[in-house]
């Protein structure tokens, strides 16, 4: 015996120890990106337009409008009414490439508490089916149907939120530069990227449709534990609508 302290099999910690630091954003260190040639703007950071997430929510919360009214707590239309006005809001308030404040925090909640709902919806759902509720097959698939859509849309808008601190630069509003989410191939392999290449909404649609298909992430990684619950989620909540309500619907059929 030396007396001398074994070294720890792993380094540090790196996260906080408060319980919710795991739903922040990860900064990143200029220095860093610097010593590897890269800039926080120019490689790093995203300038997405917003409109094609606003439409997506959009579009999400007309289709959770057209459930059957068995599949919602209550009368279907107060919930996405007045999401809708926030999201109205919000497109007023960022008109012509503006910047507002809160915007990405009140789009992320608006986003979450539409999810919750149409899980809320795929729980009905199911529950009526396994109590052998006489609903009709083209209720059944339509039902199943709006549920999938509007979870493979509220989910892509989540990923585009969330992912490198959202899709406005990290120079505007004087936010500091988030690390990814995710590991897209382009990342690993930048010889079959173009120049310059950053994610857009079309890139996060696709992560939310092979994962909502495959039920596991595909040629996109998750690097966050965020995301990887809400990846899970996502994945589970599939799963459910595809093997149980659809197929029982199908089978009705025959």
């Amino acid at each position: 015996m030396t007396g001398r302290t074994a070294p720890k099999p792993y380094g540090p910690r790196v996260t906080e120890k408060k319980w919710w630091s795991w739903m922040r954003d990860r900064p990143l260190s200029e220095l860093a990106l610097a010593d590897r040639g890269l800039h926080v703007v120019q490689d790093v950071g995203r300038d997405d337009p917003l409109w094609p997430g606003q439409l997506a929510t959009l579009i999400a919360l007309l289709l959770y409008l057209a459930l059957p009214s068995q599949l919602t707590v209550g009368p279907g239309w107060p919930l996405p009414v007045s999401e809708l006005a926030v999201l109205a809001a919000l497109f007023v308030a960022t008109r012509g490439g503006r910047e507002a404040r809160r915007r990405r925090a009140i789009a992320i909640g608006l986003v979450l508490v539409a999810a919750l709902a149409n899980l809320v919806a795929l729980g009905r759902l199911t529950d009526y089916l396994v109590g052998g509720g006489a609903v009709g097959s083209p209720d059944l698939l339509g039902g199943g149907a709006l549920i999938w859509v509007t979870n493979l849309l509220l989910f892509a808008v989540l990923d585009w939120e969330l992912d490198r601190g959202g899709p406005v630069r990290p120079s505007a509003g004087d936010r500091p530069a988030a690390a990814p989410d995710f590991l897209f191939p382009q990342m690993s392999d930048d010889r079959f990227a173009p120049p310059g290449w950053k994610p857009g909404f079309g890139d996060y649609l696709y992560v939310s449709l092979t994962n909502q298909t495959a039920f596991s992430p595909t040629d996109t990684m998750p690097l966050t534990l965020r995301v990887k619950v809400l990846m899970g989620i996502q994945g589970v909540a599939a799963l459910i609508t595809t093997g149980v309500i659809i197929a029982r619907a199908v089978n009705t059929l025959g």
